[in-house]
């Protein structure tokens, strides 16, 4: 169960971006109708590589729930690197089989779950991945709870307070789950979207340091199996129980010694754009996105001899 704990880590940080309520022009309306989620048909990397879809899912028991938070996981034991994709839920984006083809990315999850989501990222990006786990908001505010009883000292200014009513004063504060949740959801300033995703990678470093420090105790490791099946009950994935342990085994053998970050679209990839179907949406440069998201996950930099070739 420790194998499984460390996977989640890496993953769990997902639920922090979804978001409670649409933004006015929300494209969730009563003209696009979700649809059976279809199998998941994903597509294992050919270099070895572990690409995981990981979804932060806003939801209350309904059957049809949003994913406000689209990244790609990426473990490479060779390397021993983690990477963490961040896809800005407001990509304007084609879908396959949408009837308007294009409309923000996670109108594809709404309408066709992970493998719809998976289709239109392959299309429009050129990435594929292998598995998909999906993470709501009691999974987070548990992972937080669990891993870091102390709370995660972050630096909250008096905005976010007043609007998550937080009862606090702006500085450093340590939060735990619920005000975690609170601090990472935060998005009614200036940066908006952008703020709230640097604020979830900031958050999935700390989580990764707490962990660290957890389990090097004899009674934070007495405590692992208790907690990874607690956490179970918040995550939904297409991966067998035997593959999620063979991948965490794999971590134990080649432990991640960073994680790499980055968030799509990138600076200058970019322009804010209105259509009355999807509302406020971003309206990517392909060519830039595709290329950068290539570069970072795709790409290995070469060996220094070579470069000196």
């Amino acid at each position: 169960m420790k194998q499984l704990f460390i996977l989640f880590l890496l993953i769990v940080i997902a639920g922090c971006q979804s978001s409670g309520t649409p933004k006015n022009g929300s494209n969730l309306n009563s003209v696009d109708t979700p649809h059976k989620p279809a199998p998941f048909y994903g597509v294992k990397d050919e270099n070895g590589r572990l690409n995981v879809l990981v979804l932060g899912v806003d939801s209350r028991g309904e059957k049809n729930s949003r994913s406000d938070a689209i990244m790609i996981a990426q473990y490479n034991p060779k390397n021993q690197k983690a990477k963490l994709v961040s896809i800005m839920r407001d990509s304007y984006v084609k879908i396959p089989s949408y009837e308007k083809d294009y409309n923000k990315i996670n109108m594809a999850y709404y309408l066709g779950g992970p493998e719809l989501l998976r289709k239109t990222i392959k299309e429009n990006f050129g990435i594929d991945v292998e598995h998909y786990i999906t993470i709501d908001f009691q999974g987070f505010v548990k992972v937080v709870d669990m891993v870091a009883p102390k709370g995660i000292e972050v630096n909250v200014n008096q905005q976010i307070i007043e609007d998550m009513g937080l009862k606090m004063k702006p500085g450093h504060q340590r939060l735990h789950g619920k005000e975690l949740l609170a601090y990472a959801r935060f998005r009614h300033d200036a940066e908006s979207d952008f703020g709230r995703v640097k604020r979830q990678q900031e958050i999935l470093n700390a989580l990764k340091d707490a962990f660290s420090n957890k389990i090097s105790s004899l009674d934070g490791m007495f405590h692992l199996p208790g907690m990874g099946q607690e956490l179970l009950k918040y995550v939904d994935t297409d991966m067998e129980t035997q593959s999620m342990l063979a991948i965490g085994g794999s971590m134990l053998v080649n432990p991640v010694t960073e994680v790499e970050t980055m968030r799509i679209p990138i600076n200058a990839g970019y322009e804010d754009k209105f259509y009355h179907h999807a509302g406020s949406v971003l309206e990517l440069d392909f060519e830039k996105n595709k290329e950068a998201l290539k570069e970072f996950i795709i790409n290995e930099p070469k060996p220094v001899n070579e470069l000196n070739k």
